[in-house]
């Protein structure tokens, strides 16, 4: 019999850049983005932070079978485009020609042996009504194509040869606006190519591309990782300790599942947290014991967010300019005032308006202002105060304010609500 593998502690337990060892296999996840993957359609892998959104990706779909583009606040839709042709295999650089809608091409250089559709002297695809003429470009040769033309695009992917799957991770970061000039696009690429997209967010709702684009409906699957259920969690704790060949106290293990609000990566980070401090750094050479006081270290391992965490409520509160109602300093008070519970699952718009009116000094803020600044919590969060990854997302179909930074929601249990407050600047 072969000698069996030694783990690192790291390619156990904490946060990785590749798919942990003890990688559990859910069944309402795992077997819905399969599925997903044979139905040609769309895909959105959505919820909070650090939940294996990016790990559920990399275990179910091989390297060779997709591309990968991460995601910039700063584009357009012809940044964006771009980006997912040069994951394709192109150099791409700017042009000085302009397209039919004004804006300026872009010259691609492909590896050699690409196709890609011959451009011609006025901005069409050289060519018969028949079709595209290609060319076979050597390496160095250039050609000009619309960057915000969904068709220019799918002759590049398809000239490049570029596999079925394109996935746009962060895509929560992108401007609303590029967002839904994507949603768009997306249809055409259902419709007239082969790609399907595989689009990963931080958000609550599972809606979230229709309501950008009602004309997706049928045409794209959403797959929420949020939940990890309690079994769930315990098979990743179980299979971890089998890999280091080491056994957590049954106290340990319950109390991490109870302090970690469902949090995969607490419940990581915790583990490896107890196994550095019993000296376990690899696979053991035989079954070593491991006990800790698990509230302790899932307390200290979201203590050490605090600066963050404070530094949010702050910025967050003062909203994107000064402003009379300071609708963002109040909503973070209804925040603070609501229940962890309400807060997982979300805080209905009802209940966020009567905590807001019920201590504004105006007392009757105008429903409109609040709707307003919830559309644009997300917007304040990455354009404004860069926070990566956002702590809020609002759910504007179920009209529900949630936490999708669950180390915030643990943090915020450990912390005393007046001075929560006091930090975003309202009285207890």
């Amino acid at each position: 019999m072969g000698k069996s593998r030694e783990y690192s502690v790291y390619d156990v337990f904490g946060m990785s850049r590749d798919v942990p060892a003890n990688y559990a296999v859910r069944e309402a996840v795992d077997k819905a983005f399969v599925d997903a993957l044979t139905q040609d359609k769309h895909i959105v892998i959505h919820g909070s932070s650090k939940q294996g959104k990016t790990s559920l990706r990399k275990f179910n779909l091989g390297e060779d079978d997709h591309l990968v583009v991460t995601c910039s606040n700063k584009w357009a839709l012809r940044d964006l485009h771009t980006a997912v042709l040069k994951a394709a295999g192109y150099v791409v650089e700017g042009t000085t020609t302009r397209t039919v809608s004004g804006d300026f091409k872009i010259r691609v250089e492909a590896r050699a042996g690409i196709k890609v559709p011959l451009v011609g002297e006025f901005g069409g695809t050289a060519g018969t009504d028949a079709g595209h003429t290609e060319q076979t470009a050597q390496q160095g040769q250039a050609l000009e194509l619309d960057p915000n033309d969904v068709n220019d695009v799918i002759a590049g992917l398809q000239n490049a040869e570029a596999p079925k799957y394109l996935v746009l991770e962060d895509f929560h970061y992108l401007p609303e606006e590029t967002q839904k000039d994507f949603a768009v696009a997306l249809k055409a690429f259902h419709e007239s190519s082969p790609y399907s997209f595989i689009v990963v967010g931080v958000w609550i709702d599972e809606n979230r591309m229709t309501q950008h684009n009602g004309d997706l409906g049928g045409r794209v699957v959403s797959i929420n990782v949020d939940k990890w259920r309690e079994d769930d969690l315990r098979e990743v704790v179980g299979e971890g300790a089998r890999l280091l060949k080491i056994e957590f106290t049954p106290e340990f293990v319950d109390a991490v599942l109870e302090s970690a609000m469902d949090s995969v990566w607490i419940v990581q980070e915790a583990c490896k947290i107890a196994c550095e401090a019993a000296g376990v750094f690899a696979t053991m050479s035989d079954l070593t014991p491991v006990s800790a006081d698990g509230t302790a270290i899932v307390k200290a391992v979201v203590d050490s967010d605090s600066a963050r965490f404070n530094g949010f409520l702050t910025h967050f509160a003062e909203g994107f300019q000064s402003a009379r109602l300071e609708i963002y300093r109040w909503l973070l008070y209804a925040v603070i005032k609501a229940d962890s519970n309400q807060l997982e699952k979300g805080v209905p718009y009802a209940e966020i308006s009567r905590a807001i009116n019920d201590a504004h000094p105006e007392q009757k803020v105008n429903a409109g202002n609040i709707t307003i600044a919830l559309a644009a919590i997300a917007r304040l969060q990455v354009n404004k105060l860069a926070v990566k990854p956002i702590v809020l997302d609002y759910d504007q179909t179920a009209r529900r304010l949630a936490v999708v930074d669950r180390s915030f929601l643990v943090w915020l249990q450990h912390q005393e609500q007046s001075d929560l407050l006091e930090v975003i600047g309202v009285e207890a």
